[in-house]
């Protein structure tokens, strides 16, 4: 296959498995925007005007305590959407979706997206089966939470967060993947030095860079290819619809 230009709608995996026909009924209304890191998509309760499809970002959905602690649920990069609850009927989310790693996304009003999931074709079977692997991943990642060291939840983190990247390297401060993990800093500090003394990554100025990703995954708990492997059962292969 060609390769697919920068910033081009096909490089989000559920665009580019839509059949041309549907992609170009769909790619007029999409809007190219920045997504700076940092950035919240949206907030708990909070009606979602447009849905995103990331093509070189990372989004983490996050669970926010009344206290302010908070802990990641879920990521979301190129392999799928931020905004699930639009077309699902719940119109709002209890938890907050935040960019993980800056980069850029096509922005889809709710309303059309809305209007193109009652026609119940391509698209429409391609959100819910990429909402049954959501729905997976956020399941794997309470029961890693609750079972495995903060070695294995720091190892998941970073091969669910390469999966959804092009290269090997990640801006993100221990401060903020604290907050992801829903756990202490100094936990983290550990972890990301145990992890840089076996040579898997380098670590500097809040600059994560992957070096040995064969080792990451054997040292990875199950949890991490519960998620790959159905999300690639899932969004992979050919698109046939349900007789």
């Amino acid at each position: 296959m060609p390769a697919i230009p920068t910033n081009d709608p096909r490089q989000n995996r559920l665009l580019a498995a839509l059949p041309a026909d549907q992609f170009e009924h769909v790619v007029g209304h999409l809007q190219l925007v920045e997504m700076p890191l940092g950035m919240s998509v949206y907030e708990s309760g909070i009606s979602q005007e447009y849905v995103y499809f990331p093509t070189d970002c990372i989004v983490s959905l996050l669970y926010v305590m009344e206290d302010g602690a908070s802990a990641e649920i879920a990521v979301v990069g190129m392999e799928g959407v931020v905004g699930v609850s639009v077309f699902m009927g719940g119109e709002t989310m209890t938890n907050r979706a935040v960019v993980q790693s800056a980069g850029f996304a096509y922005r889809l009003r709710s309303k059309v997206l809305r209007e193109e999931f009652k026609l119940g074709q391509v698209l429409q079977y391609l959100l819910l089966r990429y909402t049954q692997g959501l729905i997976t991943q956020m399941c794997q990642t309470a029961v890693c939470n609750r079972h495995h060291t903060l070695d294995q939840q720091l190892c998941r983190w970073l091969l669910l967060s390469l999966d959804r990247l092009s290269g090997n390297e990640l801006t993100m401060t221990q401060e903020l993947i604290a907050n992801m993990l829903g756990v202490r800093r100094e936990g983290v500090t550990e972890a990301a030095g145990n992890l840089q003394k076996a040579g898997l990554i380098r670590y500097a100025r809040g600059q994560i860079t992957v070096l040995d990703r064969s080792g990451l995954e054997a040292r990875v708990c199950e949890c991490y290819q519960v998620v790959k492997t159905e999300t690639d059962r899932l969004m992979s292969g050919p698109v046939k619809l349900p007789i």
